[in-house]
């Protein structure tokens, strides 16, 4: 198989752009198609898995370790033509001064073959030292070749391209040029959420422009399988806990998930019942709920004109069964959202209000350890999550209980993150089942135990 990191010199360089048209070029191909997302995102890989016609899934070294990377990532390319991870920022960046958890280092536990994507913007001849000090900043590093972004003429192009065969080594195997057509919405940390709405048009059309910029038939040399169409993919399923039936929403407003952690709990036997907040009446019969992040802020009217499934909800909290909320999720069940010098009343299960602001409240990695009252703790001390929240919530109540401290970030306050109510336990920090937070069975097994109560 091919296996490329398709990663740039610096955050916002138009890697993402060319995964998705790459991605949906060799799909309509009928290549089958692995495809990866570095680091804790969920927007790109929603993009990436409608593009490439299969799940994403996310690589990420704050929660997962080196082996647990090459598992999952094995796993999941196995059966695959050609393999596809998009990076996240530059090639070299990090949080560790190391480069442990960089891109590169990526590349190299996975020995995939490097694409550099470079937004040409306002360069002509330097790009040469600029490429150059990449290729000799660490040896180890197998480079495929270089795409050019945002080139703006023909005549630029020229340019770029002879200062690249003077001084480097490194072969050009695209050039994109600015183009309308490559203009989408881009809305907080990425591009535009897609959790339910199709995408197709936009992406035949970046996968048109990609195609006639890139030479994919050079990322495909070697392959000498022949073509065939994505499998579905397979979960074994285990019956350990087959008896529970979980609501899980899943809309415009709330979609963020890790595909992997879908997936572990189906392969657990968990019956899943996706739930609409904006077009359901009430609830599915299930046993607990499960409300990940989104966008509730953009659908708030929407979400508090159904009134009979805010009801539902509260209900549902207020019998005491279990819940999880994380980010969108704690926002839906605050008593209102205000956004835009709008205030919208929300479930009210919690009582707090939620403010949206312009700037990010909480932003990056996250380090919690669990305090006492946490409803399913889990076994370690420390628990790497992430979080990415443009509001905070003010909470009426001066004597909440938490599930978290915050050791790193910023959670509710910068003290605590998790807050409880009855079953309830709703955090703004995105949790990863690997093995230094396994929240799955842990939060499955409560939900088991409060069916016998």
């Amino acid at each position: 198989m091919n296996s490329y990191l398709i990663t740039s010199t610096k955050k916002s360089s138009g890697k993402t752009i060319i995964t998705i048209g790459l991605s949906a070029l060799l799909n309509e191909m009928n290549y089958k198609l692995s495809v990866f997302k570095k680091g804790p995102d969920y927007i790109d890989p929603l993009w990436i898995s409608q593009a490439a016609g299969c799940r994403c899934y996310n690589l990420d070294f704050n929660t997962m370790d080196n082996n647990e990377i090459k598992k999952l990532y094995g796993d999941k390319s196995k059966y695959s033509n050609i393999n596809i991870v998009e990076g996240n920022k530059g090639l070299f960046d990090g949080v560790s001064l190391d480069g442990s958890d960089s891109n590169a280092q990526l590349a190299k536990i996975l020995n995939l073959k490097t694409i550099l994507a470079i937004d040409c913007s306002g360069i002509t001849r330097g790009i040469a030292p600029l490429v150059n000090g990449y290729e000799q900043f660490d040896s180890k590093i197998k480079y495929s070749g270089i795409i050019l972004n945002n080139i703006a003429s023909d005549r630029h192009e020229g340019k770029i391209i002879n200062a690249l065969n003077e001084y480097t080594k490194l072969k050009v195997i695209g050039s994109v040029h600015k183009n309308s057509k490559l203009n989408i919405v881009e809305q907080h940390l990425g591009l535009e959420p897609s959790f339910l709405k199709s995408n197709t048009k936009t992406i035949k059309k970046i996968s048109s422009v990609i195609k006639s910029s890139i030479d994919y038939k050079y990322l495909l040399k070697g392959i000498k399988k022949k073509k065939i169409k994505p499998l579905v993919n397979r979960i074994i399923t285990s019956s350990d806990f087959s008896d529970i039936k979980l609501g899980i929403a899943l809309d415009n407003a709330f979609g963020f998930y890790y595909a992997d952690d879908i997936e572990k709990i189906q392969s657990l036997g968990v019956k899943i019942h996706y739930f609409n907040t904006m077009k359901h009446k009430k609830l599915p019969k299930v046993d607990a709920l499960l409300i990940g992040g989104g966008f509730p802020e953009l659908f708030s009217s929407k979400l508090s004109f159904n009134k009979n499934m805010m009801a539902s909800v509260k209900d549902f909290v207020e019998s005491n069964k279990p819940v999880y909320a994380e980010c969108g999720g704690l926002m839906y069940l605050a008593k209102s959202i205000k956004f835009k010098n709008k205030t919208v009343k929300m479930v009210g299960a919690i009582d707090g209000k939620v403010i949206m602001h312009s700037n990010p409240v909480g932003r990056g990695h996250v380090e919690l350890t669990q305090h006492s009252k946490h409803p399913w703790p889990m076994r370690n001390v420390i628990i790497r999550a992430h979080e990415f929240h443009y509001s905070n919530i003010i909470l009426n109540s001066k004597t909440n209980s938490f599930a978290y401290k915050v050791k790193r970030g910023y959670g509710i306050n910068g003290k605590y993150d998790g807050v409880l109510y009855k079953n309830l336990l709703a955090t703004y920090s995105h949790l990863r089942d690997t093995k230094q937070s396994m929240w799955i069975k842990n939060y499955l097994q409560f939900i088991k135990n409060n069916k016998k109560s």
